[in-house]
Parts: C-alpha cells; sequence; structure tokens
C-alpha cells in the first residue's frame, strides 16, 4: 500500500516504527542525494543521511504541514552536512590553487557538459570549498548567512567561493584536454 505524506507523517508522530521505515524508503533516495552532494566520501553521505533521518524523527512534531514535509527534510539534511563540515574542519587542509581566467572555448565547453559531468568536477573539490558552493550556488544562502552557519566570515565564504569557481575552471580545463585527446 502507498502511503501518502500526511499519513506517513501521522504515523511517525504516533512513534510507528512500520510509518518511519516506510518514510526512509521514500525519502532515502532524495536525502541521499543531498548528502552526497555535501560529501565526497560515500560512507560520510551515508552518515549525514542516517543523521538527518533521525533528527527528522526527533523533530517530526515541528512538522505542521505535509506539504513542507520535504522542504523540513531538506533543511535538516543541509544542517546536518553543515555540522560534519564544522566538526571535521579542524582536520582539512587548504591548498593554493593558480586562478586562471577563462577563455572562450572554457566557457562554451561548460554548455556541453552533461548533468553527470558536472557533479563529478563539484565532487573532486575540497570539502570545505564543495560546501561553500553548495550552499551559495545551490541552495542560494547569502555570504551572511554561510558566514554564520559555518563559523567563518563573510569574507572567508567569499574566498572558499572564488577558489571553488577557479578549481572548477581549472577542472573543466582537464576534462576539455582528456576529451580532445580522445
Amino acid at each position: 500500500m502507498n502511503y501518502t505524506d500526511e499519513e506517513l507523517v501521522s504515523g511517525c508522530k504516533r512513534g510507528s516504527s512500520k510509518h518511519e521505515e516506510l518514510f526512509y524508503k521514500k525519502y532515502y533516495g532524495y536525502v541521499m542525494g543531498i548528502s552526497l552532494s555535501y560529501s565526497k566520501d560515500r560512507d560520510l553521505a551515508l552518515e549525514i543521511a542516517n543523521d538527518s533521518f533521525l533528527k527528522f524523527f526527533s523533530s517530526i512534531k515541528k512538522v505542521e504541514s505535509f506539504q513542507t514535509v520535504k522542504a523540513f527534510l531538506r533543511r535538516i539534511t543541509v544542517n546536518t552536512a553543515i555540522d560534519y563540515y564544522r566538526k571535521n574542519k579542524k582536520y582539512q587542509s587548504h591548498s593554493d590553487l593558480e586562478i586562471e581566467i577563462p577563455n572562450q572555448n572554457e566557457v562554451n565547453a561548460l554548455s556541453s557538459l552533461g548533468f553527470e559531468d558536472i557533479i563529478k568536477l563539484i565532487n573532486q573539490l575540497q570539502e570545505d570549498l564543495k560546501l561553500v558552493f553548495n550552499l551559495y550556488e545551490v541552495e542560494g544562502y547569502s555570504h551572511k548567512e554561510i558566514a554564520g552557519r559555518l563559523g567563518i566570515t563573510e569574507g572567508s565564504s567569499r574566498v572558499y567561493l572564488t577558489r571553488a569557481k577557479a578549481k572548477l575552471r581549472q577542472l573543466v580545463h582537464l576534462h576539455l584536454q582528456e576529451y580532445e585527446g580522445r
């Protein structure tokens, strides 16, 4: 039997493990997709996804409208990824990047890249660069919001975004070279 979000959330609010399991199965791909966009490592993405579900189920009573379930779940998942970043950022190293100005061929190459190619390139970014890039470009957070959530300055957020874009340009350039060499 297929349950509606309303039925699943009502069951979860009652503490029904059956409804929690069905909700998990229904939204696993969605949450895992978000988690993967914030982590290079599949195991870490799975940990983020599972923690996100645990947080969702523990705060299920806050869900007032069944139309907002997916948005609420997304917000929890993004915040969980941010928490993992904060917890692990002391172990990350920052490498200097050569910043290049893209030429017209590279700009045209972006339009020829497929969705999966772009995701693969983004996944090659350092975790901190990838996180800021996703928060700014995908989620639409401002630099002020990113700074507040990550415990960095707005200037650092801008620098991380600039570095992420510069690294992506380098990766596109390398991708083009590989493509032209085939």
